[in-house]
């Protein structure tokens, strides 16, 4: 991602425009590595979101919900203990590094005023936000490094802060551009790209690359084959950059693919990709990363909640796909079954020829056609009569064999079907009571120990709601349970049902209210049933859909499973930006 110092020094002036003289409201840390400050000034507020998560460290102004633990961790009542109120004074980023320093004027215990720093450093998964007292000692930080874990610098409370090493690159908004490309000139002879990454302080590759593209029109040309118009050009570039920083005539971007999703974002327009990604401009810095990273950091702390249920889910598919493939090679034996009956049935025809100590008898085989001679396998201690029972037992018992296979193996592959899509639904949820909806089920199945709420009831849920671009209302279930509610007690015979075919999804509902419902809402439906499912990502989804009155659920299948023989099938690309605009506000 393009977080480079430039960007961060974009968001810095963007919240240093309103927040400087903020007192602090709240505190609050949702997960290990994230930290919420909610501040206050005249006129107005807004939630500063730090984070030092190894793969979306950031620093922005949010309108994200959060929720929150039921204990505050430790670091989080450390910050409210010396952050309660205080008074945000200044914002410094350190040269043009991914590294920022909050520094708030407070009141300690003993009444005096004093100057705390918060440290936040943005460097992958070396980031890190670390609380610093008046004497420059490090009260706590979000993640301690002791000698064990790095020899150059230790963070631990208690210690001396200091800055990690700095990098011997030029900051753009000091430096002449000229002497920038006479050192990329006079640097190693690599790619334009990457002459440019390694001489400048703060910008990121994607930038880099597009200073490239601009110099020579895409092709990435080693620095020695640079032309004396394009080392001009160069220089042009790079005195742009400048001035549109210094300047503030910078424009907060996303790339996204032709399907809307998102895939980088930077501080000035991008053109490298030409049409294979789309640009996005936004008003500000945070409202776009919001945008870019709300979906993904939801999906990531309901990972990190529900990380035990998805090893145990992921166990217990394990485990039911090895019992399927030895029941699967058992029934595959038995099919063999016929020929001990045969052979039964021949040793009782020629039991004249057997006799007791005998290994084998060679007989004619009158079941087939050329009549030939079959040779058959005896145990000699058992008598003629005990070895024609023999084949006859082991025929029946693989007779037996069979039926109950191919019922445990129905049984088995259900319940492999019913867990995929609880582990489908488990990458989909957002919030905590879908989560805690999930444990109730699967506690109801007996795939966990007996699961409750502490010291409350369980939340009923109500399924998500879209209204159409006609003004139909779509609901779409958010577990097994509830899938099973609004199909079969909730909706009425008339009322539309849609579900991805063959794939794990959510069960979406079209309530018709005895009025026809026209193609785009059953278009819309269809997008939005493939959206809630595991083909969210794919093209060209097959989604069957049919009426109420057709669906059925067999008895003693597990919650969600339904059957149905009359339906149409429809074939649609999940759409997130239209799924998202008919959600029901």
């Amino acid at each position: 991602m393009a977080f480079d110092g430039a960007f961060l020094s974009r968001i810095i002036h963007e919240i240093s425009q309103c927040a400087i003289g903020a007192r602090v409201d709240k505190i609050h840390q949702p997960t290990r590595e994230e930290i919420v400050i909610s501040l206050r000034w005249k006129g107005g507020a807004e939630k500063l979101f730090l984070s030092a998560a190894a793969n979306s460290p950031r620093i922005q102004f949010t309108s994200a919900k959060f929720e929150n633990p039921a204990s505050p961790p430790m670091f989080c009542m450390l910050l409210r203990k010396h952050l309660s109120s205080a008074k945000l004074i200044e914002i410094k980023q350190i040269n043009l590094d991914r590294m920022v320093h909050f520094i708030f004027e407070s009141i300690n215990e003993m009444g005096d005023l004093v100057k705390i720093t918060l440290a936040v450093e943005i460097m992958g998964r070396h980031s890190n936000i670390i609380l610093i007292g008046e004497d420059n000692r490090i009260i706590d930080a979000v993640k301690r490094i002791d000698e064990n874990m790095s020899g150059v610098r230790q963070v631990l409370p208690g210690m001396q802060f200091t800055l990690p090493p700095s990098q011997d690159k030029f900051n753009i908004l000091e430096s002449e551009p000229s002497e920038i490309v006479d050192k990329v000139l006079n640097g190693r002879d690599i790619p334009l790209s990457k002459a440019l990454t390694e001489q400048l302080m703060g910008i990121a590759p994607l930038v880099t690359r597009e200073l490239s593209h601009y110099v020579t029109h895409s092709n990435d040309e080693v620095v020695s084959e640079l032309t004396p118009d394009r080392r001009d050009k160069l220089l042009f570039a790079l005195t742009n950059l400048k001035d549109l920083l210094l300047e503030h005539r910078d424009t907060p971007t996303m790339l996204c693919d032709k399907k809307g999703t998102p895939k980088d974002f930077s501080f000035i327009d991008i053109h490298q990709y030409g049409y294979t990604y789309i640009t996005k401009q936004f008003e500000s810095y945070s409202e776009l990363l919001d945008s870019f990273y709300s979906e993904r950091d939801a999906a990531e702390r309901m990972k990190q909640r529900s990380h035990d249920l998805l090893k145990l889910l992921v166990n217990t598919s394990d485990r039911i796909m090895r019992k399927l493939a030895v029941q699967k090679e058992e029934l595959a034996a038995s099919e063999n079954r016929e020929q001990l009956k045969i052979y039964g049935d021949l040793l009782s025809a020629n039991m004249y020829m057997l006799e007791k100590g005998m290994n084998s008898v060679e007989v004619v085989d009158f079941y087939s056609e050329d009549a030939k001679n079959v040779k058959i396998e005896l145990d000699p201690t058992l008598t003629p009569s005990q070895n024609i029972q023999r084949y006859y037992q082991e025929y029946r018992k693989a007779d037996t064999a069979e039926k109950m296979l191919i019922q445990l193996i129905e049984q088995g592959e259900a319940e492999a079907e019913y867990i995929d899509s609880v582990f489908d639904q488990l990458t989909r949820i957002r919030r905590e009571d879908e989560l805690n909806a999930i444990r109730e089920e699967l506690a109801s199945q007996g795939y966990i120990k007996n699961y409750h709420y502490k010291n409350k009831k369980p939340v009923k849920l109500s399924p998500i709601k879209y209204i159409s671009s006609d003004g139909f209302t779509i609901l779409v279930g958010r577990n097994n349970i509830q899938n099973d509610r609004l199909t079969l007690k909730d909706s009425r015979n008339y009322d539309i049902w849609f579900h991805t075919q063959k794939i794990p999804g959510s069960h979406t509902v079209v309530v018709s209210d005895s009025k026809e419902v026209p193609n785009s809402t059953l278009e819309e439906a269809a997008i939005i049933a493939a959206y809630n499912s595991k083909a969210r990502n794919s093209a060209q989804v097959p989604v069957d859909y049919t009426l109420i009155k057709n669906i059925k659920k067999p008895v003693g299948a597990k919650p969600g499973m339904v059957i149905y023989n009359t339906y149409q099938t429809a074939y649609v690309t999940p759409d997130e930006e239209l799924v998202n605009s008919l959600l029901a506000k």
